[in-house]
């Protein structure tokens, strides 16, 4: 405790690093006010009493678990950042499709500036043709919401939700120029965040009302904690390939000869799989729905058969998704023209074969793994935990969690250690998502 003080200390301290926390704080309140400012135009007794009786599954529970409960109060940030993030996608994807987006990205930072600008422009438009469809929805459905003419009201928030989500994502860029972290992400893990509070005392009163009384909640927080500890290691977890690097002599100096690694992730698609997985599941559900069925096992988020193809799909992206982010050609290319060789292994080829061997080897247990936290929150539910506590005992809700606090820890730790400092841990350093992205990296 007394070293956690003094950390905290010396974080103040640092004036810079003090003014980014202070500044993202600041953003991140005007967010979270932002997200309860509800549309003009709506009766808000009648919202909340709609709400009372609606439940939240699928894809509508994932976009208003990142929105913070904005999509449900039918407010000004009711979209979130997730037509953002859906641009983002889609321009990722591109640029793994189209030569004229693959050129962009390898023009550094002026390519960067026209990515972003492109991303903002599909945001714009993707916010655009969301906004009716959740009016639609989420609000013309429920009688007596709407107090004034429809059509106005249809024009004037589809504009407000634009503006909204485009504020939204200001603040993001702000947060990551000015203060500490990801912007976005911060953005989105604060609003999953923000329903932890409620689940906790709702799963205590739980526990005390209808048996198994502290002794049962005390278990399940000590699960959760094993789990969190499960989903660190699917993060971090990396497997090291050594690189030797051809000796040159220039002048009086050596240059290379020295041994580097290539850190390959284990779960390399991050939470993608998990994303896509559950647009397919809803579309089932919602074709169903549209022609008067009840969707089948897809309707049953908690059901076996629901999981098992859920679980299924999620490894089968993982693969996908990898395949997509990692090149092995590349790699294997990049490497030979720097000099560099796996020892064992001869250059361009058979290096790329050897890459893609490792990749396949470390993608099974990682994709099996995730699939298993994907699914977590179903078990938790089956051992008789709430629902709203157990959407935290994994899927992505709990990666993206994980993987927030350790970026946003790292590079807290990064200032300490730049100004002389001990970092945040005694031993050891903080790895954040970022520190295993696929670069070469020289041995500690």
């Amino acid at each position: 405790m007394k070293r956690f003080f003094e950390t905290l200390q010396n974080i103040w301290k640092i004036e810079e690093l003090k003014q980014r926390i202070l500044t993202t704080l600041g953003l991140i309140l005007i967010y979270r006010l932002g997200s309860y400012v509800v549309l003009p135009g709506i009766n808000v007794e009648a919202l909340s009493d709609a709400n009372k009786n609606a439940s939240d599954s699928g894809i509508i529970g994932l976009i208003n678990a990142f929105a913070g409960g904005a999509f449900s109060r039918a407010s000004i940030f009711g979209l979130g950042i997730m037509p953002y993030i859906t641009s983002s996608i889609i321009i990722q994807l591109l640029g793994m499709a189209v030569p004229y987006f693959q050129k962009l990205q390898k023009e550094g930072e002026s390519g960067r500036k026209k990515i972003n600008q492109y991303t903002r422009i599909l945001t714009v438009l993707v916010t655009a043709v969301q906004a009716p469809g959740y009016l639609a929805s989420q609000v013309y459905t429920k009688a007596g919401v709407v107090a004034i003419d429809h059509t106005w009201f249809g024009i004037q928030s589809t504009l407000i939700l634009v503006a909204g989500t485009m504020f939204i994502m200001w603040l993001g860029e702000r947060i990551t120029d000015k203060g500490i972290g990801n912007g976005i992400s911060l953005i989105i893990m604060i609003g999953i965040i923000s329903r932890l509070p409620f689940a906790i005392t709702s799963e205590f009163g739980s526990r005390l009302n209808s048996g198994g009384g502290l002794i049962m909640f005390l278990l399940e927080i000590v699960f959760l904690l094993f789990v969190i500890v499960g989903c660190i290691m699917l993060v971090q977890g990396t497997r090291r390939i050594p690189v030797q690097f051809a000796k040159k002599i220039v002048g009086n100096k050596q240059y290379g000869g020295v041994r580097q690694y290539l850190p390959l992730k284990v779960n390399a698609a991050g939470v993608m799989p998990i994303i896509f997985a559950q647009a397919i599941m809803f579309i089932p559900a919602a074709i169903s729905g549209f022609s008067g069925g009840n969707g089948g096992v897809f309707s049953q988020r908690y059901g076996v058969w629901y999981n098992l193809i859920f679980a299924t799909l999620i490894i089968l992206f993982t693969y996908f998704y990898t395949a997509i982010m990692i090149n092995p050609n590349q790699l294997a290319d990049d490497m030979k023209r720097n000099g560099g060789f796996v020892p064992g292994v001869k250059p361009g080829k058979k290096t790329a074969e050897f890459i893609d061997q490792v990749m396949s080897r470390i993608t099974l247990p990682g994709s099996i793994f995730l699939a298993l936290v994907a699914i977590l929150p179903s078990i938790a539910i089956k051992l008789g935990i709430s629902s709203a506590f157990a959407d935290f005992f994994g899927g992505t809700s709990l990666l993206i969690l994980v993987g927030v606090v350790l970026d946003t820890l790292q590079q807290i730790e990064t200032y300490l250690l730049n100004r002389h400092y001990d970092g945040l841990m005694k031993s050891g350093r903080i790895k954040g998502r970022t520190s295993n992205q696929m670069m070469m990296q020289q041995q500690a």
